[in-house]
């Protein structure tokens, strides 16, 4: 629905936005966007190389309402280390699969929105924050229940909320910061935690990981083995193991390890350990 709700709201007609396409999430956020006949200009894309890569030194047009990125991609493996340089145009950012993965500028966003499925509890919720100035773009022609104002001036509670689903949220951000130590903390952890699994591509010609090395997920380690039939007797193998959700997405085909914040190192070394007996009997 942000997909849709945001260039409704924060679009003007006349104007133009800047969007980032580094996968899957992207070009349905471009795609929801034209459909609404709204002008989108792509000002840069990974798509040359099937989205293995975050594109660097993107020139952004300077009458741009805002700039619209994926910070991690899900499907592909790749993640914003660090966040383009728009100058004074707000960034617009989804988050669904790494927020709260680390700490961010805030001040640089003029929205984020998230869903809640990855690192934040349950699916059915969706975060957005925004920033004040955002909300005076919201015309008054836009459906109620698709007005970002009405949630803002109704302190997100126009309509009955999931109670149970925004309790384990807080359940949740509460473990982040008296468990974990805050998102510093948490960026620390989930660094080691890759690095243990990517080490493995980097040390082995049996593994070989998707994504380029400087645009590597911290959240979804994409990978593929020699041939079909290897992963898949991968996958099977690793369920028999107890080591679950390993095959790739359907759209891409190959492996995937998906490392949010919830899954603990222990979890990880598993895997590793797992990879390196099956590449002895396979490789």
């Amino acid at each position: 629905m942000q997909f849709c709700m945001i260039p409704m709201n924060l679009l003007a007609d006349g104007k133009s936005a800047d969007y980032i396409n580094t996968g899957t999430w992207s070009t349905k956020a471009i795609k929801e966007a034209q459909l609404l006949k709204k002008n989108v200009r792509v000002v840069a894309s990974s798509e040359d190389k099937n989205f293995s890569y975050i594109p660097e030194n993107i020139k952004f047009n300077p009458d741009a309402a805002y700039a619209h990125i994926t910070s991690n991609n899900t499907i592909k493996g790749t993640q914003f280390a660090d966040f383009p340089d728009t100058g004074s145009i707000p960034i617009i950012s989804d988050m669904s699969s790494d927020i709260m993965s680390r700490p961010l500028d805030i001040d640089r966003f003029g929205l984020i929105y998230a869903g809640a499925q990855k690192n934040l509890g349950p699916a059915g919720v969706c975060m957005v924050i925004i920033r004040d100035d955002m909300l005076e773009r919201v015309p008054d022609t836009v459906p109620s229940m698709l007005k970002y104002t009405t949630y803002s001036s109704k302190n997100s509670l126009y309509n009955t909320p999931p109670c149970f689903a925004i309790y384990t949220v807080q359940l949740v951000l509460k473990w982040l910061e008296e468990k974990i130590g805050g998102l510093k903390n948490m960026e620390e952890i989930n660094k080691k935690k890759a690095a243990i699994l990517y080490d493995v591509f980097d040390n082995s010609d049996f593994y070989r990981g998707t994504a380029e090395k400087n645009s590597r997920s911290l959240m979804n380690v994409t990978f593929r083995l020699p041939n079909e039939d290897l992963e898949k007797a991968f996958v099977a193998d690793a369920a028999k193991n107890n080591l679950i959700g390993l095959k790739g997405h359907r759209s891409v085909g190959g492996c995937r390890a998906s490392i949010y914040n919830a899954m603990p190192a222990e979890g990880i070394q598993a895997l590793v350990d797992f990879m390196k007996v099956f590449e002895s009997k396979n490789g």
